[in-house]
């Protein structure tokens, strides 16, 4: 099992996870400018990037980027939990062979890449998109906001 990676993720998906439960009341429609995703897509977006990069990294092959989830869940603190769960199965699921091994995604990306830089940057991007979420839930009005990181 992969705990330390495991650990990691989720010392920044629950934050996450913490940020959607305090918007949970909030319109999940809200944007904070016209070009933004609205909350609801954000946290959706987040969680099935992060699921779709740990699963490249077991497929050893980009197909998995190119999959349509279809998520039918309306409540994004559901959704999110939902494939919170089906995340840390697959990165429970992934062998030293899964992280040390190549993968072309050079169509997509348009890099080569190892198992594990790309679950990195599966939670890079959870990072990055989380910072998004603190400035909805400031715009909504919410001022009791959780660290950056749960550690711990």
């Amino acid at each position: 099992m992969n705990t330390k990676l495991i650990s990691h993720f989720m010392s920044h998906r629950a934050v996450t996870l913490e940020l959607l439960s305090i918007m949970r009341n909030d319109d999940p429609d809200f944007k904070p400018s016209e070009s933004s995703m609205s909350t609801a897509k954000l946290a959706v977006h987040m969680a099935t990037s992060m699921y779709k990069f740990t699963a490249v990294a077991k497929a050893g092959s980009p197909e998995p980027l190119m999959e349509k989830e279809d998520v039918s869940e309306p409540d994004p603190l559901k959704a999110v939990k939902l494939y919170t769960e089906k995340t840390v199965q697959l990165l429970e699921s992934l062998t030293d062979d899964d992280l040390s091994r190549e993968i072309d995604l050079t169509n997509v990306f348009g890099f080569k890449t190892t198992g594990a830089s790309l679950v990195k940057m599966g939670i890079e991007h959870e990072v990055n998109h989380k910072g998004n979420l603190f400035v909805y839930a400031r715009l909504l009005g919410h001022t009791e906001l959780p660290l950056y990181v749960k550690k711990g």
